[in-house]
This record gives structure tokens, C-alpha cells and sequence, in this order.
């Protein structure tokens, strides 16, 4: 293939990354994510209409400067002037104004957080060098990478940082939000349908940036409330004898001193809360799916998976590993 037959296909490119019906802010699942999808319409129906009419009035000089033999030159250079300053200048001017109007008195406006008085439930979520910590204020609920509330609920979402500067965006529910150092940004978050919705870190923050997913899971109300109050109890202790080893080995491990499972003396904040691990879909902030054997190869080798994060290669003979990944599969 010629590479004049490719630029069609490279033209579709940038149109076809951005078609992943999982994080796309044009298929909004709350009604400030459906302001900022309408948004983007008006303003790519405003766009295309601006190069359409550009284009008819240049076509329209050019029709008239040409459209007889021995014309005034002068003529058609003083239409396409009138062109330049109409369609140019002040078209493209007061378009942008509107837009600007719209969208800062209206859709950004709509997007903002709720005051704390004003809602029923306030989230915390703090973003780290690659994952994200969430805590439920007023509950000892602590948990990470993923995000859980009631459906039709208006939510006021509070980012921070322990480390750089990341961005919170969840595009099917709201705008994108920063975490900056020593500040609390929020954001308003309301899901219209139960459902799950990817998020990702939008500012490059490190090695990891990519890998630093966290998924938001919009319930029913009755849902919400049955997953809190599991996250509100310590962990449970080990059942089998497989199991009492692997907490064993975990107290005595520098595991313990780097992850905190309540209910039991492991305190540590370097990484996240594991108190109910198996609650979770995946491990490493959407690296790995939160199965037995992904489990096991990340506590052996988290750096095959993840260059750069904070947790050391952990040397293991395969029975400790089994007794290890066996106490935290009852993490639930």
C-alpha cells in the first residue's frame, strides 16, 4: 500500500483511540457528564459550522471575482477582505464568547462539588505513586483503587496527594479534577444507572502513570449499604491452619509494617489497607486481575509487573507463598 492510500487510515486513528465505550466522556452515566458531553457536540457542530460557512463565503469571492472576463481585480480583493474580517475575525470571536458564556456559567458551574452540608455522603481519595487510597470520613472503612456509592446519590468526591501531582477523572461521570500538594479539590459525583465505570490518573505523575486505574462501582442504595457495612468490620481471622500460617508470616514480614489490616497489629501506610483484599476485582491499581494465581505472582514479583513501585521483590519459599496467598484470599 502506497503511503498516499495510508493517510486515510492514519487520519482514523486519534477518531478510533478514543471509541472505548468503557472511559469515554460520550457515553455519560450522570447528568454533569451528559452536560459535558452536550458540550462537546454544540461545540463540534459550532466548529463545523464556522469552516462551512469560511469555506462558501471564500467560494462565493472567488465565484465573483471571476465570473466575467475583465474584472476589476480590486474587487474581489476587497470581498475576500470583507471575508477575512467577517468570517475570520469577528464570526469566530463571538462564537467562542458564547461558548465560553455556556460553558462557564453552566456546564462547569454544574460540574462543582456540593458543599459538605449539602450532601449525605463525602469520599476521600487520596493518590499515591501508583494507586489510589479511598476512605469513607466518619466510618473506619478504608480501602483502595476502588470507588463504591448508591446510585442517584449526589456525592461530594475530596482528592488529595501523599506524593506529586495526579488528576482524578472519571469520564462517564464528571470532569477531570486535580490533586495537588497541600490543597483538597472535589468534585461531584451522581450516577443515574448502577453500573461500572473505569477511571485513570490524567496527569503524568511517574513510571507507573498508566497503570494507576481505579474503577467506580455506582449501586443500589441497599447494595451500598451491605458493601459498607462488610467494609466496617475487622478483618476475619484465619479458618484453616493454611491460613494462620500465612498471618503469621505476614506479621512477622516486613508486610506488616507496610500494609494495614484492621483488626489485627499490621499498621502500615506505605501501601494500601488490606483488610478486605478479596473484595476487589484486581491488585496494583488494575494491573492484575485479583485472582489466586495473579495474587501470588505479585507478592513474588511485583516489579515484573509493575517497574518502580514501592514494594520490594519479596523472596519466598513456595510453601510460605501458598500460606501467605491463602490468609489473604480470607480477607474478605
Amino acid at each position: 500500500m502506497t503511503p498516499r492510500r495510508l493517510l486515510p487510515l492514519c487520519a482514523l486513528v486519534p477518531v478510533l483511540a478514543g471509541c472505548d465505550n468503557e472511559q469515554s466522556t460520550l457515553a455519560p452515566k450522570s447528568h454533569q457528564a451528559k452536560d459535558i458531553a452536550s458540550l462537546f457536540w454544540w461545540m463540534m457542530a459550532v466548529s463545523w459550522f464556522g469552516i462551512g460557512l469560511v469555506v462558501l463565503l471564500i467560494l462565493i469571492a472567488w465565484r465573483k471575482a471571476h465570473r466575467r472576463p475583465g474584472h476589476d481585480p480590486k474587487e474581489g480583493e476587497r470581498l475576500a477582505f470583507k471575508v477575512v474580517i467577517g468570517a475570520g475575525i469577528v464570526m469566530p470571536i463571538a462564537l467562542i464568547a458564547a461558548l465560553f458564556v455556556v460553558s462557564d456559567l453552566f456546564v462547569i458551574r454544574i460540574t462543582e462539588a456540593p458543599a459538605k452540608s449539602a450532601t449525605r455522603l463525602t469520599i476521600l481519595v487520596v493518590g499515591h505513586q501508583w494507586w489510589w487510597e479511598v476512605r469513607y470520613p466518619g466510618t473506619s472503612v478504608v480501602t483502595a483503587n476502588e470507588i463504591h456509592l448508591p446510585v442517584n446519590t449526589p456525592v461530594r468526591l475530596e482528592v488529595r496527594t501523599a506524593d506529586v501531582i495526579h488528576s482524578f477523572w472519571v469520564p462517564r461521570l464528571n470532569r477531570t479534577i486535580d490533586a495537588i500538594p497541600g490543597r483538597t479539590n472535589a468534585i461531584e459525583l451522581d450516577a443515574d444507572a448502577t453500573g461500572v465505570f473505569r477511571g485513570q490518573c490524567e496527569e503524568f505523575c511517574g513510571l507507573q502513570h498508566a497503570h494507576m486505574v481505579f474503577y467506580v462501582y455506582a449501586q443500589t442504595p441497599t447494595a451500598f449499604a451491605q458493601w459498607l457495612s462488610n467494609q466496617k468490620r475487622p478483618a476475619r481471622p484465619p479458618a484453616t491452619a493454611a491460613a494462620r500460617q500465612g498471618e503469621k508470616d505476614f506479621m512477622s514480614s516486613s508486610c506488616s509494617n507496610c500494609h494495614a489490616i484492621r483488626g489485627t497489629p499490621a499498621s502500615g501506610d506505605v501501601g494500601p489497607d488490606l483488610t478486605h483484599l478479596r473484595t476487589r476485582a484486581t491488585i496494583g491499581a488494575g494491573t492484575l486481575l485479583n485472582s489466586r494465581s495473579d495474587l501470588a505472582q505479585w507478592i513474588a514479583d511485583s516489579q515484573h509487573f509493575k517497574p518502580g513501585n514501592e514494594m520490594p521483590q519479596m523472596r519466598l519459599r513456595n510453601s510460605e507463598l501458598h500460606a501467605l496467598v491463602t490468609y489473604l484470599e480470607g480477607l474478605k
